[in-house]
């Protein structure tokens, strides 16, 4: 970054960036040097068990800088964009309170836009209609819920498609919790916690051959570091495949591998190619859909 950053310039440093781009690093970096705390603003990394798997800041760093909002939240347990944002208020709060610089970093797009106030005020989702509706996912499929949708939301129902299957779950819960359309609740731009004006809002856009050998490589590694018993640690709590800690990158693959249905190394191959993949999205996610106000970093 040509311009040297100085605390009192700005309200907040946002670092976003694809998977394995190096966001994490560069945070450390500028929290040591701006005198901040980091808070973490990456949807897997909330989830405990999953230290290496989901690439968490290790024990060293931890011991260095505080870092806020990693792994405490159980694997079992459902987890939003509100809850995050909320979390994320009270802790962004207390550090500003305490004079110094909140550093928030991560790859979920959509806690940054929460963040900066530009994602709909969604009404809360009581986790027993949550619950049940991912768990008709598993047993009746998407087509039964889409036509649930239909009935109850013709609008939304009309709009979306079978393969929009988050969006009908998101569409369909709010319809059952509060008997309106979601569409009622989009467009209502949220509270600006971060006002991206008054902060530092950096994007990492790492040229594609330098990222995919970084994946490559750090999926490897994570083998070798303990991802194996996190899997089994996982596995042995016997979440519901729908939930989001059983989607993390690597989960399935390694699953497979412990099953004997993969060798170590087609694991280490199909994870990786499943990490590219989502890299790709991520970046062409942050070019979409982040404002002007973000500052692109290639690398």
């Amino acid at each position: 970054m040509e311009q040297k950053l100085q605390r009192q310039d700005i309200s907040a440093l946002l670092i976003a960036g694809p998977t394995a781009s190096g966001k994490s690093a560069l945070a450390l970096e500028m929290a040591r040097e701006l005198g901040g705390e980091i808070v973490n603003a990456d949807s897997m990394q909330v989830y405990g068990v999953l230290d290496r798997l989901t690439a968490r800041p290790d024990a060293q760093d931890l011991a260095e800088i505080p870092h806020h909002l990693y792994g405490h939240i159980p694997p079992a347990q459902l987890y939003s964009t509100g809850l995050w944002l909320k979390e994320a208020t009270e802790t962004i709060n207390d550090i500003r309170a305490r004079g110094l610089l909140p550093v928030v970093v991560g790859g979920t797009g959509l806690y940054f836009r929460a963040l900066t106030g530009g994602l709909s005020e969604m009404p809360a989702i009581p986790d027993e209609i949550r619950n049940e509706v991912r768990s008709r996912l598993v047993s009746e499929g998407v087509e039964a819920l889409h036509a649930e949708l239909a009935r109850l939301d013709p609008q939304m129902g009309e709009r979306l498609r079978p393969a929009d299957r988050q969006r009908i779950l998101r569409a369909l819960e709010v319809v059952r919790a509060t008997g309106r359309s979601i569409i009622e609740f989009q467009g209502r731009g949220g509270e600006k916690i971060v006002d991206p004006l008054s902060a530092r809002c950096l994007v990492l856009q790492p040229e594609r051959p330098l990222l995919h050998a970084r994946i490559n490589r750090r999926f490897a590694r994570m083998m070798e570091e303990g991802a194996l018993d996190e899997v089994r640690h996982l596995l042995a709590l016997d979440i519901p495949p729908q939930h989001p800690a059983m989607k993390a990158i690597g989960v399935s693959q390694i699953a497979d591998h412990l099953a004997g249905r993969l060798s170590r190394d087609d694991a280490i191959e199909l994870a990786s190619i499943a990490t590219r993949q989502y890299a790709k999205r991520q970046m062409t996610w942050f070019r979409n859909q982040l404002g002007e106000e973000w500052e692109a970093i290639h690398q």
